[in-house]
């Protein structure tokens, strides 16, 4: 069982040396020029310092000192975070190419097939548990590499990967806490807390950014934490949680490519057309944006944690409920083509109507 003292105490730890450790991080990112500068497509108007990951990392690092958990995959995840930090650093000071990225993402992601973490089974209706056999590892890959990136890919706003991530963590969190998975709610109250102590500083308007050295930090720490905690759960549909948990991430970059695709535009160029630029575009204020894109992260955080231990049939209402939800960010997004937005539609009906 939990010690919650314990709990408290390594979530302090986190986000007061995460507080503490931005100051110089941010000396630290001038000094080396590490800075983000200002073009066509981002939004902020001054140059900013980078390398926030650094002080996340060694806030998650002191805190899980406290804890000093036990596991056997423990040394690989480490390595594996060291190993991503290391080339999102790099990046961040000198632009590596997208192939040098992505051989850091699969070196880091080689660490924990070895170690024997990996996806190895999933939980389906009626069938009951399904071994994925030759695929596993494959999949566990994908997901490693698809959530690293995907969280990099949201980091477009002040405070916007910061708070999904920890909205995000804090769902896995109560899950963890439920199914009592040691490792997985250790890692998540430490990165919980090193989030909080970050976005102080990050919040709008943000005085450092976390840079990719945060971003792909924080993307595989979450893709870790999934593996070790919500793929392990005997729930009906125990795939589709972690989907649900990381829907804002996840189906902001799908519905990039989608676009880029439907565009021909190349799908590994970035662009500005994210659902936080759409939401600016609209008239939104940046901090109402990233205010907008937290209230879905908590709406499908919830819904997951009512998914995990959901009867078959509040699954499938729970399921009609994040499809709509869904729907209305594809939507925003501007991934809907010929201009129909059916579920946009439906909720101004509904709101009008209550205005009355």
């Amino acid at each position: 069982m939990f010690n919650y003292t314990d709990l408290a105490v390594a979530f302090l730890i986190a986000l007061i040396s995460t507080f503490l450790l931005t100051f110089p991080v941010k000396k630290l990112a001038i000094k080396l020029k590490t800075v983000d500068l200002p073009n066509y497509r981002k939004i902020h108007k001054k140059v900013t310092p980078r390398l926030g990951g650094l002080a996340i990392f060694a806030g998650v690092f002191l805190g899980g000192l406290y804890l000093q958990p036990h596991h056997q995959h423990l040394p690989e995840i480490i390595l594996g975070a060291i190993v991503i930090l290391i080339t999102g650093a790099v990046d961040d000071r000198y632009s590596i190419r997208p192939v040098i990225k992505l051989s850091g993402q699969l070196i880091a992601a080689s660490f924990l097939i070895s170690s024997g973490l990996i996806i190895d089974r999933i939980t389906l209706p009626i069938i009951g548990m399904v071994d994925l056999g030759f695929m596993s590892v494959l999949i566990t890959v994908l997901w490693i590499v698809g959530i690293t990136n995907a969280i990099n890919l949201i980091d477009g706003l002040d405070g916007l990967a910061t708070g999904v991530t920890t909205i995000a963590l804090s769902s896995m969190f109560v899950m963890a806490l439920i199914d009592v998975q040691i490792l997985a709610a250790y890692l998540c109250i430490v990165l919980i807390g090193a989030n909080l102590g970050f976005l102080y500083h990050n919040f709008y308007p943000a005085k450092i950014y976390m840079g990719d050295a945060g971003s792909n930090f924080l993307g595989y720490m979450i893709a870790v934490v999934s593996i070790v905690g919500l793929f392990k759960n005997i729930a009906l549909f125990s795939f589709i949680i972690p989907v649900i948990v990381l829907a804002v991430p996840i189906f902001d970059t799908l519905f990039a490519i989608v676009r880029r695709a439907y565009n021909n535009e190349p799908i590994m160029m970035p662009d500005n057309k994210h659902i936080h630029y759409q939401l600016i575009r609209s008239g939104f204020s940046h901090r109402k944006t990233v205010l907008i894109i937290y209230a879905f992260s908590v709406l499908f955080g919830g819904m997951a944690i009512l998914f995990s231990y959901a009867s078959l049939t509040t699954a499938i209402i729970i399921t009609f409920f994040v499809l709509l939800l869904l729907q209305i960010f594809a939507e925003i997004g501007g991934v809907v083509m010929g201009g129909k937005r059916p579920a946009l539609d439906l909720v101004g009906r509904v709101l009008r109507k209550r205005e009355r």
